[in-house]
């Protein structure tokens, strides 16, 4: 940032993002609190379609267990929640669509209101949504499984 930066704003990006097409549900809402939440979780029902089971890999943010979300959760049986530990690989898809997402369109962009800002991320979803390219996972499982052993034993080995 130079010394004359002037922020105009910020907005909350909910995404979802189908791994499987690389598509992109998303929505730019002021605040991240459960009620924004299940307003997304609702756009993602209205655009899935209905025959389709929603399988939703989250972070442990408190918004996501909230007793209203999980409520909302209980009525709609399609949706699974799967909450991940912090910094868990399984949200590098949503990451890296995130650094992409800011590197192309925010990173030197000019926004004069939170307006603009949210019109910039909709277009580049729109936009990425119409060459979609689907999340493919290369790192090798046998690696990833040693990994695990190795750290397994060395926490066996403290206790």
């Amino acid at each position: 940032m130079t010394h004359d930066y002037k922020r105009n704003g910020t907005t909350t990006l909910f995404a979802a993002l189908n791994v499987l097409e690389g598509k992109v549900i998303g929505r730019c809402m002021l605040r991240h609190r459960h009620e924004e939440f299940i307003r997304f979780l609702n756009a993602i029902e209205a655009e899935v379609p209905k025959h389709k089971a929603i399988h939703v890999i989250l972070d442990n943010y408190a918004t996501h267990k909230h007793p209203a979300v999980l409520a909302w959760l209980a009525r709609h049986k399609r949706f699974t929640f799967h909450f991940t530990p912090t910094s868990c690989s399984w949200l590098n898809a949503v990451e890296g669509y995130f650094a992409k997402l800011s590197k192309q369109r925010l990173k030197r962009g000019v926004f004069r209101s939170v307006v603009e800002l949210q019109s910039a991320i909709k277009r580049f979803i729109e936009q990425t949504n119409q060459m979609p390219k689907p999340f493919l996972w290369t790192a090798d499982p046998h690696k990833i499984i040693a990994a695990v052993k190795r750290g397994h034993q060395l926490l066996d080995s403290i206790h």
